[in-house]
Formats: C-alpha cells, structure tokens, sequence
C-alpha cells in the first residue's frame, strides 16, 4: 500500500484545529482504535465460525469448488485478522519509542488492506451459504452482490466524498 494517506497529509485537514502534530497524531491513533475495534471483534467472530466448519458433517458434501472457495475465504479471514489486530502489536513494540507516526501511517494500511481481505472472506461466506441453501447461481449472484455492496459502501462512497468540496461526510 502507498503512503499516500500519511498523517502528514492531514496537517491542513481543519485550519481551525489549534493542535500540535502529536495532538492530532494522538487523535489519528484514538479514532483509527475505535474503528478497528468494531473490525476486530466481528472479524475474529467471522475466522472462528469458519474454522469449525470442516468439523461439521455436512463440510464432506461440499464439491471441489466450494472447497475452494471455503479456503479462499478462510485465508482472507485470517489475513484480515492478523492484519486488524496488528497494530496492537506494533503499539506494544513501539510503545513509549515516541514512534506515534510510524503506528498511524502502518495501522491505517493495514486497517484499508484488512477491510479489503474482511470484505472478500464476507463475500466466501454469502457464496458458500447460498450455494448450501438455493444452489450454484444464486451462490456467485449473492457473492457478487456482497462485492459491489462492500465496494459501493465501504470505498466508493467513501472515496467520492472525498473529493466532495461541501464536505457532507
């Protein structure tokens, strides 16, 4: 991921801000903690479920396909997890090391990349269990309607206010 949403990027962010850069580097860290504990618990809820289903008896009824697709989304709940929870780790190695920057910037990319890997196990999920419940093509409709939902709200929604001058958001 680039560095393009460094906390630098944001000094200008609100000109009416009387804050010194480890004011709004402390404020950065506490709003990027209170979003990722939301990510977190549901992420970790989301890996456990799926790492009980192969004990399940049904798992043996699933086709080489949904095989596939159940290690697809059980590697990207993984990945999002380790990538969700990083930043605690980082905060515990670089705590009192004054390297507060260095934690923003890291756990924002790994908070973007994490979302992204959420948002694709999500989408395993919706294939697996409609796949389970209605059959082959409303599975890959429903997986496909979980991505453009995920993009649309999480991303591009986000990213065209962004650039959005009446600042709405």
């Amino acid at each position: 991921m680039g560095d393009t949403e460094h906390p630098d990027a944001q000094k200008n962010w609100d000109t009416n801000r009387d804050e010194t850069e480890a004011q709004r580097l402390d404020r950065n860290w506490s709003s990027l903690l209170q979003e990722l504990r939301v990510a977190q618990t549901g992420v970790q809820l989301l890996t456990g479920f799926l790492l009980i289903l192969p004990f399940q008896q049904r798992f043996t009824q699933l086709d080489a396909t949904m095989r596939a697709v159940y290690l697809i989304t059980v590697g990207c709940s993984i990945g999002a997890t380790v990538l969700l929870v990083a930043p605690v780790s980082m905060h515990r190695l670089l705590f009192r090391r004054h390297r507060l920057k260095t934690l923003v910037a890291a756990s924002h990319n790994y908070a973007i990349a994490g979302t992204l890997l959420l948002g694709t196990a999500l989408a395993g999920v919706a294939i697996l269990i409609f796949d389970t419940v209605i059959g082959r093509t409303g599975a890959w409709i429903a997986g496909g309607c979980t991505l453009v939902a995920l993009t649309a709200f999480w991303y591009a929604t986000p990213l065209l206010g962004r650039s959005d001058k009446n600042n709405v958001y």
